[in-house]
């Protein structure tokens, strides 16, 4: 969609209620205005991450995290792979070796 407006400097730049629309903007929604070469851009402004998680939230996460590192330095992951085909046959490989540890032979009567 392209629309064309007069720049006037003694009034601001509006931007026709269309193209906000089109955009996804929304009423109240605070917009980044970044300028380069010539280019204005106008970006929704991004939530910082000190406002998406709670302190308890940051802690849990946290923790995870740190036992993932653990797994990672002791060796509990699989891969990298280079292929589809190295990770879909090391798949294949755990899964049989699950399936014979779970294996139980019946007593005899």
């Amino acid at each position: 969609m392209t629309i064309a407006v007069r720049n006037n400097n003694n009034a601001p730049l509006v931007v026709p209620s269309a193209i906000r629309r089109k955009a996804g903007f929304k009423s109240g929604q605070v917009l980044e205005v970044k300028v380069s070469g010539g280019v204005i851009t106008i970006l929704p402004k991004l939530p910082s991450t000190d406002d998406e998680y709670t302190a308890s939230q940051r802690r849990a996460i946290d923790a995870r995290l740190a036992k993932a590192d653990a797994d990672i330095k002791a060796g509990r992951v699989y891969g990298p792979f280079s292929t589809a085909g190295e990770m879909a046959a090391s798949i294949e490989a755990n899964i049989r070796k699950l399936r014979a540890g779970k294996r139980k032979t019946k007593p005899v009567r």
